[in-house]
């Protein structure tokens, strides 16, 4: 029988509290109206509660933001699939340190630190001012962690596995496809969401390497929106909230594989 702890228990209720509370903020300034979040204040319940906020961020190109972030994202996270999983299973299986530690480097470098390099690269490439521009950068600075990710995952597969696949005659490839790939689905799992959160919160890439409204994604979106509601709170924070919807949908469904892939990070 388990015992009651007190302790516990208000412990928990002070987090969801602190966790709670500006969440509560958030949702209810979206359900009201200019006037009454004004006269109610940032706690106060909306007389009339109404969907109008919402409509307005729609109605100022919110569907173009939500479409490039899209692509961008769903870009990334296939071409750090497409190289991180063979470069991991490279340095898993035949030994590749120089090369593990060369990504490893790549977590020690900022982007500020590159943007103007990245800048100039973009340029001559006549890539200023695209999708392409975003989706480039934010690919090779996701590959670091993604490819310690993979290789934590990787190192857990047995190797008798690898010695029964190799008796069969099974090339590199095969192994890869049909032993390694199936069995790291926690750590690639991991990969996909932190690709796309990657490119998803991405800001210095969009600010300095796009400028037309056609190229603009979320995050520099709600930064405009800053300027264009910046007297309009319910209606920034509807912004806010709509941006949050898909990433967080994705996390509730891969939330599991996340923790589990994060677990194997260490490796042996």
């Amino acid at each position: 029988m388990r015992r009651p702890n007190p302790v516990a228990g208000l412990g928990s209720a002070g987090w969801l509290a602190i966790v709670g509370l500006p969440l509560y903020v958030l949702l209810v300034a979206t359900l009201s109206t200019q006037s009454s979040y004004l006269d109610g204040g940032a706690l106060g319940l909306p007389t009339r509660p109404t969907l109008a906020n919402y409509l307005t961020v729609l109605r100022n190109g919110f569907t173009t933001l939500v479409t490039n972030t899209l692509i961008v994202a769903v870009v990334v996270v296939a071409i750090v699939l497409l190289l991180a999983v063979p470069v991991a299973y490279v340095v898993v299986r035949r030994g590749a340190r120089p090369v593990f530690r060369l990504f490893l480097l790549g977590l020690a470098i900022p982007q500020q630190a590159t943007i103007i390099p990245v800048y100039l690269m973009i340029s001559r490439l006549n890539l200023y001012d695209t999708l392409a521009a975003i989706i480039l950068p934010t690919a090779a600075f996701a590959m670091p962690v993604s490819v310690l990710i993979l290789v934590g995952s990787m190192r857990d597969i047995s190797e008798d596995l690898y010695e029964a696949m190799a008796l069969d005659g099974a090339s590199s490839a095969r192994v890869l496809w049909q032993l390694v790939v199936p069995l790291s689905r926690a750590g690639i799992t991991t990969v996909v969401i932190y690709s796309s959160l990657t490119a998803w919160n991405g800001f210095l890439f969009p600010l300095i390497l796009t400028q037309s409204d056609s190229n603009r994604v979320l995050t520099l979106g709600l930064f405009n929106y800053v300027g264009e509601f910046g007297i309009d709170i319910p209606a920034l924070l509807s912004a806010v909230v709509l941006s949050g919807v898909p990433i967080f949908a994705v996390y509730l469904v891969a939330r599991r594989a996340l923790v589990n892939g994060l677990m194997g990070v260490g490796g042996r």
